[in-house]
């Protein structure tokens, strides 16, 4: 299958699609990620991404088509896939009806959350600088402080995650994923689940709604 999650800045789209690409043996593709990697790695792109994240605006969208369509054309996405934080704009979800051709995506999930319930997570969220694992100080704490549960690594606040930045970031993201929800309710393919239950609460919200889609 091929499936997209859809939500705001801090709508829990990365933990959920971690969680759900293990449960149906797919690749998790997170544009986020793959910004990072490249800014890890000093590369050209890398330093070009970093301008636009840090002040909490979009990255332009040839340069993130670009990098997820290569990222689709891989092995392990031959199978399927989870697209998380992709597509943002209407011209990135043109891109990617035009890369899969007539089977298209086969469903599209919104993780809805209030913007004052996404300020307070992103106020305490940790990343792991090797494995990208998601933690949060209060919601999801590491069993050792400072310390990734998976790899060891080292937990740390990303720049865009700074509450004037977020505040930023949720005014560029709100119009445009309201564009996105209209396209894909058009189509047939959107489902939307409560983001702000329990983790395990919306997972199983979201396993059930991907249930319902059929691969074409």
């Amino acid at each position: 299958m091929r499936i997209i999650l859809l939500g705001l800045v801090g709508a829990g789209k990365g933990t959920q699609a971690q969680m759900l690409a293990q449960h149906m043996g797919i690749a998790h593709v997170a544009s986020g990620d793959l910004f990072r990697q490249h800014q890890e790695q000093g590369t050209e792109l890398g330093l070009l991404v970093k301008q636009y994240m840090e002040k909490g605006d979009l990255v332009p969208d040839d340069v993130t088509i670009r990098m997820i369509m290569d990222r689709i054309e891989r092995e392990d996405c031959r199978q399927g896939f989870i697209l998380d934080g992709f597509p943002r704009t209407m011209e990135q979800a043109t891109a990617l009806d035009r890369a899969l051709g007539d089977q298209g995506v086969d469903c599209v999930v919104n993780i809805r959350v209030s913007q004052e319930e996404l300020v307070r997570r992103l106020r305490g969220r940790l990343i792991c600088r090797q494995c990208q694992t998601p933690y949060h100080q209060t919601n999801l704490p590491p069993k050792v402080e400072g310390r990734c549960d998976k790899c060891g690594g080292e937990l740390y606040q990303r720049a865009d995650d700074k509450p004037d930045v977020v505040q930023r970031r949720i005014q560029v993201q709100q119009g445009l994923l309201a564009a996105l929800l209209d396209l894909y309710s058009k189509q047939g393919k959107l489902a939307e689940v409560d983001g702000e239950r329990e983790i395990e609460k919306v997972s199983e919200q979201l396993l059930e709604a991907v249930s319902q889609c059929s691969p074409v």
